[in-house]
Formats: structure tokens, sequence, C-alpha cells
């Protein structure tokens, strides 16, 4: 995908598709307890293989670089009793460990084995009824791996008590998964590091769920607005959003001079850049409840030539790709010198971009959409740009609607 050099437009809006986080947790949750209907379901790729995995009746369920599907339908597959499954994915799904999770489920008594290599997909999960009820789990790990859990929790015949033991990775994605159980009526607590979720034997509350926008899809958008400095306007977001990533309203306001004005009877928010704003000497901030849109905040960092030294990043490691080492060979193509460790990343220095800029994404959708809003500071290439189908089918037209060559 070859981008020119562009200028933003002014005041356009963009609908953006239902959060792919919340519309994979409401698909479990209504294939277990029925009841739900969904309003702006997700219209990404992960949301649409999983739906379709859920649909079907196949001993064999391939969700190809799913990765939530993957950590969410191993938990459900565990306690479908009398059905044996076969889950598996594509090459990169296979390197992509799971170890804990699967410990812990054959902790609570499941039956899961490993198909080809020890602690990674394929996995042959063979459902049965799980009685047990407590289990320790490491706090570091993936939060998509805690929620896998607590989706089948309200089903077990005793529910479950998790102790995470450490430092809590993603807590605001876990206190999202509480809620929406909330929602449905099935009672949970999240006490110091224990959680606890009660049996639901009856049927949920029969509710209609309207999926908020994705607050990760809006992240580029704040990056085009702080580099390009005029109004966009998108829908559908609330004021008092779960989503951990609804953080990049206050990040971008601090850093970057966007503010964010919400219209509440719209769901409409519409980012608006400081006339005259003063960008800051250094960013320094702990991503590690947000760290999905640390790619968008470095990128527009690197454009701005602003120095950062962003922390929390450990769960960028074992993404669609090792996001921090991706993020340190293209980001040498805008000028930008970064050091990078297993949890943090920060710039060293700023010179000239290259001349012909052409950006691998590495199979990662987070890797083409973080660094297409430099478009409005030169000319660049996105290689393999239909990767944004995995979360954001829409972005390049999107994209287009909102810049002028």
């Amino acid at each position: 995908m070859k981008l020119e050099k562009s200028e933003l437009i002014g005041d356009k809006t963009i609908q953006i598709s239902g959060s792919k986080s919340i519309s994979n947790r409401l698909l479990i949750l209504e294939s277990v307890f029925r009841n739900i209907k969904i309003g702006n379901l997700s219209n990404s790729q992960d949301t649409q293989l999983l739906k379709k995995a859920l649909s079907e009746n196949t001993e064999t369920v391939d969700i190809h670089h799913a990765g939530t599907a993957m950590r969410f339908l191993t938990s459900y597959y565990s306690i479908m009793e009398g059905k044996t499954t076969v889950l598996t994915g594509s090459g990169r799904m296979k390197e992509r460990p799971i170890k804990n999770l699967v410990s812990a489920l054959k902790d609570l008594g499941a039956e899961i084995e490993y198909l080809e290599n020890e602690g990674f997909p394929p996995l042959k999960i063979t459902g049965k009824k799980i009685t047990q009820d407590k289990v320790n789990v490491p706090a570091d790990i993936s939060s998509q791996f805690i929620t896998s859990l607590l989706l089948i929790a309200g089903k077990l015949e005793n529910g479950l008590e998790i102790h995470l033991a450490g430092h809590v990775t993603s807590r605001s994605y876990i206190e999202m998964t509480l809620d929406i159980l909330t929602r449905f009526g099935i009672k949970n607590s999240f006490e110091g590091n224990t959680i606890k979720i009660e049996p639901f034997n009856g049927e949920t509350q029969t509710t209609d769920y309207e999926v908020e926008s994705d607050w990760s899809s809006a992240s580029y958008f704040y990056s085009i607005c702080a580099l390009g400095r005029k109004t966009i306007h998108l829908k559908s977001f609330y004021k008092k959003s779960t989503q951990g990533d609804s953080a990049i309203a206050g990040i971008y306001e601090k850093f970057f001079g966007i503010k964010t004005l919400f219209t509440e009877d719209e769901h409409k928010i519409t980012l608006q850049p400081v006339p005259d704003f003063v960008f800051p000497e250094k960013i320094a901030l702990d991503m590690n409840n947000c760290p999905d849109i640390a790619q968008t905040l470095c990128v527009t960092a690197a454009a701005l030539k602003i120095p950062f030294d962003i922390s929390g990043l450990g769960t960028l490691r074992v993404k669609e790709t090792d996001r921090l080492l991706a993020l340190y060979n293209e980001l040498k193509k805008l000028g930008t010198e970064t050091e990078i460790t297993d949890l943090t990343i920060r710039s060293v220095s700023f010179g000239e971009p290259e001349e012909h800029i052409s950006i691998k994404t590495y199979q990662d959708h987070r890797m083409a959409m973080s660094f297409a809003p430099f478009c409005l500071m030169g000319e660049l290439n996105i290689e393999d740009e239909e990767v944004v189908e995995k979360s954001y089918p829409m972005f390049w037209e999107d994209l287009e609607s909102v810049v002028a060559h």
C-alpha cells in the first residue's frame, strides 16, 4: 500500500466497528449462557473467525492468526462435555505460548493434550464436567488467559476462585470482563489478587448488548490528529468505557495536546487539537494496562521527534510478532534509533527518514495501522497491507476519507 504525502481534512466523521475485545467476550458468553443479543459486533477477522468456530460442530477448529479465539476456545471446549476438539491455527499461532492457560485448566481437572510441541498449539481438548473451584495462576501472564477462565467460570458447578501470584498485567482487561459478567447477573469480586466467580445455574438475563466501538482502532486517528492538527469525529464511544485502551484519550491530551470532547446523546467523540500546544521535552510512560496502543504512541512521538521511554510492555514480545523488535527495526526507517529490553522501548536519537520508506508489517495488523499516520509527514509504503483485516477491515478506506493528497 503506497501512501502519498497527505494533509488531514478537518471535521470528518468516522464510524468505527465494535470493540474486538468486548465482541469476543460476548460471543463466548452467548454460546455458554444464551439469551444475549449483540449489536455493533466487531467486523474484525478475529471476531468473525471466533463466531464461525462457535457456530460449527466440527472436530477440528482452525482459528488461523486469531490469538484471542485460541485462548477463549481452549477453556470453552474444556467444559463441552462429551465433545473432543482439535484446536489449531497458523504457523505463527503454533509459536505462541499457551502453557499457563492449559496448566491452569488441567489443575482444575480439564483434559487437554499437546499434539506437537509442549506448551504450544495445536491442542486436543476432551470436554468434561469440571468441579474443582480453585486455581493459582501467575499474575503477569496475558490477561486473555485469565479472561478465558472467567468466561466459563459461572458455568462451573462450584464457580471459580483464581489467585493471581505476583503483579497483575493488563488489569483493565480483567475488569472489563468482570463488568460484562456483572451485566448478565453473574456475581463476582476482585479483591487484592483474588478473583471469585459464583456459580450461575439459571439463565442469564435476556440482554441487548450494544458493543462500544474499538478504542484500539480509535488510537490511529488520535495519531493522525496529533500530526495533522485538525479536528476528527469518531462514533460510537462512551465516556465511561471499560476498555483499557480508552487511556489513549488522556495520554494524547497530556503529551500531544489532543482534547477528547464527548457528545453523550450521539455517543460521538471529537478529537480537537489544542492551539499552540507546547510538546513535552520527553514522554515517560508505563503502558502495562494498555500495551496495544504503544506502537501508535511510539510512531507519533518519532514523527514529532519527541524523546520517549515506554515501560510495561512485556506482553508485546508474544503477540502476532515480537512487537518490540519490529518497532526497533521499522522506527529506524523513520530516522529514530531506539533501545529495547524485554519490557521497554526508549528513543536514543532522531535523524532524517529514509528516502524511500517501506514498512514491514510482520503479519501484524497494528504495525500497518500504527505507521500509516506517518503519511502526513511524507510518502511511505506499507507492505502486506491486508493484515488490517484482523482487527479493522475498513481502515484503509477510513484513512482515505480523512486525508487529501
